[in-house]
Parts: structure tokens; C-alpha cells; sequence
């Protein structure tokens, strides 16, 4: 039984559209927040640390919350949160995409020689980016138009890339936490991917027999 109340799982559209802007709204509140500490010195004594930090462990909130959507919805019967899915989903790759740009950009200033070694040496960043070279697909095939183009089924097995994704996002965190031993907190990240994407092979399987029974009944 669904565990929110009815005046929330029936929300008028224009409601659940109102929802959506605010939801951008607040992805957007981690950016703003760097634009203000970048113009009142608010970055601390290292300024680089800071922002690639910050745009990378909200790659890795927003990756986590838009895996959540759909056991949020299963559970709490909130049908229209799929509706921020893939904006949620669009955001990530947007932090994602500035926190590779600091890499390259204030990092190592476009020396293409020396992020190569850097991403070849040191694997945490090589899994990294692979994570942002497999959202790459994903982000260009979000429109409505490439649902359509692609086919639901074809487009439905391309964006299972995130099972992947978000993982490898977890790995890349953990390995640059545990050279400097804070591992607590990618601990807890390993937890809550593993839970939610358990949760999706538990409900996958529940759905199976089912269907397998009904088609064995048909003539």
C-alpha cells in the first residue's frame, strides 16, 4: 500500500509542474553557492580543492537521488515523481561535466599529455572518466525526440547505462576518500546504490513469475 496520502499522490499537473521548477531550482542552489564564495573569498585557502570537491560530490547526490525516483514512487505510490527523473538525471551530468572541466581546465590548464598520464596512472580518476564518458549517451538521448527515434525498448536498455554509472561513481569517490582515510562517507554511498539497485532486481524478479504464468496459460 502506498505510504504517501492521496492529496499527494493526486497532484493536479500543474502542481506537479510547478514541483519541477522548483526541484531545478534547488539543483541549482550547490552552483550558486560556489558563484558567491567564488566573488567573497568563501573558497577556503585552496580554492581548486573546493570547487572540484563540491561539483563532485553533488555529481554523485544527484546521480543517487535520480536512482531513488523509482523506489520512491513504488513505495510512496508519488507516480509523478517520475516527471523529474530526467532532469534530475540531466543536472548530474551538468556538475559532472564542471567537475571534469575543473579537472582539466584549472587542474592542468588543457595539458592534454598530462591529463592522459593522469587518467592512465591514477585509477580513480580513469574510473571516473569512464563514468562521465558512459553519461554521454544518456545526456544526448534524453529528449522526447530520441525516445521516439530510438524506440522505447532500445532507449530503455541504453539509459540502464546509470546501473553502471552511479556505481562507478561510488568507486571514484571511494578511492579518492581512502588515500586520505575518510572512507565514511563513500561507505555510506556503497550502502544506499546497493540497496536501491537490490531493490530493483528484488521487484524485477517479483514481476517475472508473474508474467511467465500468464503466458504459460495463454493457448
Amino acid at each position: 500500500m502506498p505510504l504517501a496520502p492521496a492529496v499527494l499522490r493526486n497532484l493536479k499537473p500543474r502542481s506537479v509542474t510547478l514541483l519541477w521548477w522548483v526541484f531545478l531550482a534547488l539543483t541549482l542552489v550547490p552552483l550558486a553557492r560556489l558563484v558567491v564564495f567564488g566573488f567573497t573569498g568563501g573558497l577556503g585557502a585552496n580554492p581548486l580543492e573546493f570547487i572540484t570537491h563540491s561539483t563532485g560530490d553533488w555529481t554523485l547526490y544527484l546521480f543517487c537521488i535520480t536512482l531513488a525516483v523509482t523506489p520512491l514512487r513504488k513505495i510512496t505510490g508519488l507516480n509523478w515523481l517520475v516527471r523529474m527523473r530526467r532532469m534530475l538525471g540531466l543536472m548530474a551530468f551538468f556538475y559532472l561535466c564542471l567537475h571534469f572541466t575543473t579537472f582539466v581546465w584549472f587542474d592542468h590548464f588543457f595539458d592534454l599529455g598530462e591529463i592522459w598520464k593522469d587518467i592512465v596512472k591514477r585509477p580513480f580518476i580513469t574510473v571516473g572518466v569512464l563514468a562521465l564518458v558512459l553519461t554521454i549517451p544518456l545526456a544526448i538521448t534524453s529528449t522526447n525526440g530520441m525516445v521516439r527515434r530510438l524506440g522505447g525498448k532500445r532507449w530503455q536498455a541504453l539509459h540502464r547505462l546509470v546501473y553502471v554509472i552511479v556505481p562507478l561513481g561510488v568507486l571514484h569517490y571511494w578511492w579518492d576518500k581512502a588515500g586520505k582515510n575518510l572512507i565514511a562517507q563513500p561507505l555510506l554511498f556503497a550502502v544506499l546504490v546497493a540497496l536501491m539497485l537490490a531493490l530493483r532486481l528484488f521487484w524485477r524478479k517479483s514481476r517475472a513469475p508473474a508474467g511467465q504464468a500468464s503466458a504459460s496459460s495463454r493457448p
